[in-house]
């Protein structure tokens, strides 16, 4: 009989590999949600047929540096089993629903997760066609809009380019154009600052992909773009990685320096490597938070004055 090996890998280096048709799907799922989906997609294993993964809450906390209310992720899971994906090939259009049920366990701090038997196919039965991305970056990316876009563009990494794709298109996958038509971004600039622009930055900013996009014309109007996409060189990685995501307190720092649109790698990285820096960036959000701060213009920028990085 022949032994099995668990391979212990480091949490940058754990995959999510999901099939290429949920990449693509349309699905409205928050941040938190987002974390859930990864965190459970990073489980799954093709030998096992019970369609049941118990996933501890601990464990996600330790990778995210997030404390998780249980009453927010039990609204959380409730939204996401209503929920459904939107998945359409050359052969059909469907709707499917990820979950049978949503088991909390107490006293473990363990969520049992029940996968519908629809859903299965497009998650197990990978074999060439699927998208791999690092489970440590996509929790690390606090945009939702992010989170996808991450998702889309490494399907492509290889390639390094993605085709040619409808801007409405790629607003329908995001859920940015609803059921109704509605979009809330309809403006071109907007689209830009609130979900194109903040979703590179992240995704340049804390993953392995150096990623861009470029907007293409019909006549006089956007109507289409593409994103191209770069693998970073291992020191890149090791660059980023160099503060593990189970340490909460640099895992916090990170999301409030990308709440306050502070993302340049140099002062990122300067900010992260110092203690000191990580706690008085904390201390001061807490306090805007609390309003015993208040910065309603430019608060990223009094934060840098206040640590002494810019004059």
């Amino acid at each position: 009989m022949e032994s099995s090996q668990l391979e212990v890998r480091e949490p940058h280096q754990l995959e999510v590999r999901q099939h290429n048709a949920i990449t693509t799907a349309r699905y409205e799922y928050s941040e938190i949600q987002m974390d859930l989906l990864f965190f459970l997609l990073s489980k799954l294993r093709p030998e096992d047929n019970t369609g049941k993964y118990e996933l501890s809450i601990r464990e996600l906390s330790q990778l995210t540096g997030k404390q998780y209310n249980y009453k927010y992720l039990r609204k959380a899971t409730e939204d996401m089993g209503s929920r459904m994906f939107e998945v359409e090939d050359n052969e059909a259009y469907r709707q499917i629903w990820m979950f049978e049920g949503v088991t909390y366990v107490k006293g473990t701090g363990n969520i049992i997760f029940e996968l519908t038997q629809k859903i299965r196919p497009f998650l197990y039965e990978l074999k060439d066609n699927f998208t791999s991305f690092q489970l440590y970056a996509a929790l690390n990316l606090s945009s939702k809009y992010a989170k996808r876009v991450y998702q889309i563009t490494s399907q492509w990494k290889d390639k390094g380019v993605t085709p040619k794709m409808s801007i409405e298109r790629l607003k329908r996958m995001l859920n940015v154009i609803d059921k109704e038509g509605s979009d809330k971004f309809y403006r071109l600039s907007s689209f830009k600052a609130r979900v194109l622009d903040v979703a590179t930055e992240q995704i340049n900013a804390n993953t392995d992909l150096q990623v861009g996009y470029e907007l293409i014309k019909t006549g006089r109007t956007y109507t289409h773009l593409r994103f191209t996409i770069k693998r970073k060189k291992e020191q890149q990685l090791l660059l980023a990685f160099e503060h593990p995501i189970d340490d909460s307190k640099a895992a916090a720092c990170k999301r409030n320096l990308e709440e306050l649109r502070i993302i340049r790698p140099d002062l990122v990285q300067q900010i992260l490597s110092n203690p000191d820096l990580v706690a008085k960036v904390n201390a001061f959000v807490y306090d805007l938070r609390t309003e015993k701060i208040k910065a309603t213009k430019n608060p990223g920028g009094l934060l840098l004055k206040t640590l002494g990085l810019v004059a």
